[in-house]
């Protein structure tokens, strides 16, 4: 009985699970069935879409980067991701690693050298391999994995972030929709929006690791001449990979995805460092610096420039399959870094998502692109270009087989490679599964290994069905519809930050200490609070008496005038708690808990003997901690503090008609507090 206890139960959300895995086995049935159809069929999609909906594709893009921006300039940048006083479960350099790793690293690995490259033999417009098409070329490349990318992850995962942390709605593109729909994000509309999402995310990866094993393969026959390019080669690397990445996800977040995450970064570092170094190293950092001004300077520029007056098929090649690839990928990237995510403020999300890895990308298209571009325009190794032009998938190998120890650093690339593809494909699986378990974070482990399972196949179906083609339809196809949920989500999120603006500003009518309010002789007893340091005991038997007799009577009180008021205790985590539960209006609650920090080193110099901690009564509201302690108040204060706490929730509701009525069950963390505990509390 125990071990079954130990064991979660199948959680699938079935209005979303099954009609995700319907379309996926008719798709891949139907592409196996005949994929030379298929093939056309792909390739007809992507001219239509290309054709009639890239001015909306950039449009969008455009709006993602500006709304993030903006939000996080404003003072709701200042707002957590989660309660007030939570702080950040990852490290930053952990953080770092695992939204860089489960974003773009294999795009950087297939287009660091290849589209530099590509752009320079064959640049959108003026004359091929001149200084000025090497200039181009660089700048087109920041542009394509710059802030415009990190804008589109950063907006889904700030939304998925502030509406489950800091509000309790499931971890899913459905809550973002709450302030446009209210409750039906719980039917059919949040429903098909889920599928979406799997869907999305499903093609998304299949887009990526059908890049991924297509490099492995040259890069396997480079090291090896007798494994040949093909399509059989590339899906058993899809088989062989595909096992590892269950192996990983089976590990779960923690041991799995982080841990890989960190070999992946520092791997990248290492391969980008060694080109550095044995490459025209202040031929990089010059560039680096001229590239990164030129893109700054060009931003606007290029985000709207959709060659209207020189059509051609550059732009759906390039521009508009990376962004739609991007945006197809967002769901899970987005969903992905709101898991890691939770309790920075929106501030420290957006410039961290932005800031940090569009950097680290220049820095990496500086040292193989510019490298790649040093060694043609300068030393004369024109075979570079043909030999891209034949395969940009062989790009990289044949740039290091031009430098030093090129087996060791060719080795190492397909090594990363691999760790990149296990990396996406298992965090995919852990987000997907998620969605589809109606945002259940613990699922059976067979679960997360049926959806690793499927991403394999989807990528191997489309790979099968027209390679790189294939995989850019159903990157650029699947972000169509994503690009107006974003839309929404960003507007929903919007209305959202404008109520919660409503209620911080009542935090200035008044205060977490009552020295206005109070009766004569309150500071008194807030003098001795300043310089008495109870414990645990002492603190516990206060909120046992004053506090939860006090509680009572106002909960008596509200229930004298018609409003629902429960008080809870609970003895286990030292704390109490008053509720006020009203049908479609937020809930209010009070707490009050008992908080154990160390002692101060004053303490110990007045009092040798005293105890290592001491402890404060605090009060919580359901935003979080209000850092600040009522020990010492007798029963009238403590009414009195609840009643100004009443009484801001009561102008809230007034102000903010609109208020999102977030309902939570009993269990959930943000109602009853339960959120990680500031160091040193009970």
């Amino acid at each position: 009985m125990e071990a079954d206890k130990k064991l979660p139960k199948a959680i699938i959300l079935v209005p979303v699970f099954v009609p995700a895995v319907i379309v996926t086995l008719l798709l891949v049935i139907g592409t196996i069935s005949n994929p030379d159809l298929a093939g056309e069929l792909f390739s007809s999609t992507l001219a239509f879409i290309t054709t009639n909906f890239g001015w909306f594709y950039m449009l969008s893009v455009a709006f993602f980067l500006v709304f993030i921006v903006g939000i996080a300039l404003t003072k709701w940048g200042n707002i957590k991701l989660g309660p007030d006083h939570a702080e950040p479960q990852y490290s930053f350099p952990a953080w770092f690693a695992m939204l860089f790793s489960a974003g773009y690293g294999i795009a950087l690995l297939f287009f660091g050298v290849a589209e530099p490259v590509l752009h320079y033999a064959s640049p959108p417009a003026g004359a091929a391999e001149t200084v000025d098409s090497a200039k181009q070329a660089m700048q087109i490349a920041f542009f394509h994995w710059g802030f415009h990318i990190w804008g589109i992850f950063g907006i889904v995962g700030l939304a998925l972030a502030y509406f489950s942390f800091r509000h309790g709605l499931p971890l899913s593109l459905r809550s973002a929709l709450y302030p446009l729909i209210g409750e039906r994000i719980y039917g059919p509309i949040g429903h098909f929006v889920d599928v979406l999402v799997i869907l999305g995310t499903l093609f998304g990866i299949a887009t990526t690791l059908g890049l991924s094993v297509t490099q492995i393969n040259a890069g396997l026959n480079y090291l090896w001449p007798d494994i040949p390019v093909s399509i059989g080669v590339q899906v058993t690397a899809i088989a062989i990979i595909t096992a590892m990445a269950i192996a990983s996800v089976v590990a779960g977040l923690d041991k799995g995805v982080k841990n890989l995450s960190l070999l992946n970064i520092l791997l990248a570092t290492v391969l980008m460092l060694f080109v550095l170094a044995v490459g025209p190293t202040i031929f990089i950092l010059e560039t680096f610096l001229q590239n990164t001004g030129s893109y700054l300077n060009n931003i606007v520029e290029r985000t709207f420039n959709l060659q209207a007056y020189s059509r051609s098929d550059w732009i759906g090649n390039w521009t508009l399959f990376i962004f739609g690839w991007t945006i197809s990928w967002s769901p899970f990237v987005g969903l992905f870094i709101a898991k890691i995510s939770r309790g920075r403020t929106i501030r420290q999300f957006v410039f961290g998502v932005m800031i940090v890895p569009t950097m680290f990308t220049f820095l990496w298209f500086s040292v193989f692109g510019d490298t790649a571009l040093h060694l043609i325009m300068v030393e004369g190794y024109t075979t570079l270009i043909a030999d891209v032009q034949a395969d940009n998938a062989i790009a990289l190998f044949k740039l290091f087989e031009l430098l030093p120890w090129s087996s060791v650093a060719s080795f190492l690339a397909v090594l990363l490679i691999v760790t990149f593809f296990v990396t996406s494909s298992d965090s995919g699986s852990l987000v997907i599964d998620s969605i589809a378990a109606g945002g259940a974070i613990q699922t059976p482990v067979w679960q997360r290994v049926f959806w690793a399972t499927i991403e394999g196949v989807v990528a191997a179906t489309l790979l099968i069905a027209g390679g790189l083609s294939a995989l850019q339809t159903m990157a650029i196809a699947s972000g169509l519809p994503f690009c107006i949920l974003m839309m929404l989500a960003g507007l929903g999120m919007w209305r959202a930050l404008v109520i919660e603006g409503h209620q911080l500003s009542l935090q200035n009518l008044t205060q977490g200490n009552r020295a206005n309010t109070a009766a004569p002789g309150m500071w008194k007893k807030r003098l001795a609070g300043l310089v008495n340091f109870p414990n645990r005991e002492q603190v516990q038997t206060f909120m046992e008496t004053t506090v939860l007799k006090g509680m009572r009577r106002v909960q008596r009180g509200l229930v004298e005038q018609g409003w629902p008021a429960e008080v809870h205790v609970d003895e286990a985590n030292s704390r109490l708690y008053l509720e006020v539960i009203k049908d479609d209006q937020l809930d209010f609650v009070y707490e009050i808990r008992a908080v154990g920090y160390a002692m101060p080193a004053f303490a110990f110099a007045d009092a040798p003997e005293a105890e290592e901690q001491y402890y404060r009564a605090e009060v919580f509201l359901r935003r979080g901690g209000q850092h600040y302690d009522v020990y010492g108040y007798d029963q009238a204060d403590i009414i009195s503090d609840i009643l100004d706490q009443f009484e801001k929730y009561l102008h809230f509701l007034h102000i903010s008609p609109g208020s999102l009525p977030w309902k939570m069950d009993e269990h959930d963390e943000m109602l009853t507090g339960e959120t990680e505990p500031r160091p040193g509390s009970a």
